[in-house]
């Protein structure tokens, strides 16, 4: 890519590919009456191509610079008299002209894989326009404010933290907790998306297994209450014993995520637990009537109270478990596990995997995880013992039995495996 004939051809493939997009949007327009299509935003791209070669070879970079304003003020007088034609204010083609010149610049004068992936990168805005409006027109202000908490967070709360433990356990980094509770909320975040955008309304399968992503014992909650009035709770308890599923395979991919090693341990129980919760879940789901209510809906995951309760519980969570297995070893870490899991599965995780990075074996980070998971499975049925009757939650502790006993013969079988 070193060729300058290779890099003006780039330069030019930038602008023919964003003038394809202008182009495809104004296909249906008479000849002549637009201001830019597939060729003048090619013809841009080489021009900003041509004017870096000669800064270059001239050593004058006010070229380029003067080229660039000449180019602006050309394109938006002409834009501008299309504008007051067709009585639009848009100043997208503008903008897209203007991107698409200095992209060519940068194909020839800069990084040429930087500029190749801003053409791409343009196009795919550009095109993305009612994807873009209709995300926008639904977007509430509590949602925008996620974002916002979010940006914040990760901009400029986590570069702040110091990235060292602070504990004698090794168990307390404050870059790692508020690290790590970024990522869970943003996990979680997409779950409530997820339900955004499907909505309950399309059924109680697609809501109980969008809720897990956020809540798996909030789902089952739900459900237990909304099982009191129905004359058929078994599909209750199915779409139940689904989100447990969800919530399991969601921690295997927090583990794959953060710790891909813990998951050799992990992940055949935890799957294995996963299916009996699907198949279990998908009879009783077999057994609908059509007399069913509600849904579960799940709480935005960035709201401030929550998310910083998350927070301190991990910090505890995380010092404990380091502090007790420290003082107790393997036994010491499986129960400060399982008694956090009961409350909060995420919470139970992300302490026990970060304690790979202190010198805690795999195979007992995992055992701590299976745990962590087996507790929570009894909190989530021991809460739908009092939210739901029996008709709801007998069912479930059937499945969770079956789910139990798959995940701990897998257990078993693993060494052999």
């Amino acid at each position: 890519m070193d060729s300058l004939i290779a890099r003006l051809g780039l330069a030019l493939a930038i602008g023919l590919l964003v003038g394809l997009e202008r182009g495809w949007r104004e296909r249906d327009a008479p000849d002549r009456s637009r201001t830019a299509g597939i060729r003048t935003f090619g013809i841009s791209g080489l021009l900003g191509g041509i004017l870096a070669t000669l800064a270059e070879a001239l050593g004058a970079v006010s070229v380029l610079l003067g080229g660039f304003v000449a180019f602006a003020a050309i394109f938006a007088w002409y834009k501008a008299r299309e504008a007051a034609h067709d009585k639009d204010f848009s100043v997208t083609g503008v903008i897209a002209a203007l991107g698409v010149f200095a992209l060519g610049a940068l194909a020839v004068a800069g990084d040429f894989r930087a500029a190749s992936a801003g053409g791409a990168a343009l196009a795919a805005v550009l095109a993305s326009r009612e994807i873009l409006h209709g995300l926008l027109k639904s977007l509430t202000w509590i949602e925008l404010r996620s974002a916002l908490i979010l940006a914040v967070m990760t901009a400029i709360v986590l570069p702040l933290l110091p990235n060292r433990t602070l504990d004698p356990w090794g168990g307390f980094n404050p870059w790692e907790v508020w690290f790590l509770t970024v990522l869970m909320a943003s996990i979680s975040f997409a779950g409530y998306v997820a339900i955004r955008v499907l909505g309950t309304t399309r059924g109680l399968l697609v809501s109980s297994l969008t809720g897990a992503i956020v809540s798996s014992t909030a789902v089952t909650v739900a459900l237990a209450r909304n099982a009191a009035p129905a004359s058929n709770p078994s599909p209750l308890a199915g779409a139940a014993s689904l989100a447990a599923m969800v919530s399991m395979l969601r921690v295997c991919a927090v583990v794959l995520i953060i710790e891909p090693g813990v998951f050799v341990s992990v992940g055949i129980p935890a799957i294995a637990a996963a299916l009996s919760f699907a198949v279990f879940g998908a009879l009783l789901m077999a057994r609908d009537n059509g007399d069913r209510e509600g849904g579960a809906i799940a709480r935005n995951p960035f709201e401030l109270g929550p998310l910083l309760l998350f927070a301190v519980l991990f910090a505890i969570v995380a010092t404990s478990s380091a502090a007790l297995a420290a003082q107790f070893g393997e036994r010491g870490l499986l129960a400060s596990s399982a008694l956090a899991g009961a409350f909060d599965v995420d919470v139970s995780v992300l302490s026990a995997l970060r304690l790979v990075k202190h010198s805690v074996p795999v195979e007992t980070v995992g055992q701590a995880v299976l745990a962590a998971l087996a507790a929570n499975a009894v909190g989530r049925l021991s809460l739908a013992v009092f939210a739901g009757p029996v008709r709801f939650w007998l069912p479930l502790a059937g499945a969770t039995l079956i789910a139990a006993t798959a995940g701990a013969c897998a257990m078993l079988l693993l060494p052999s495996l």
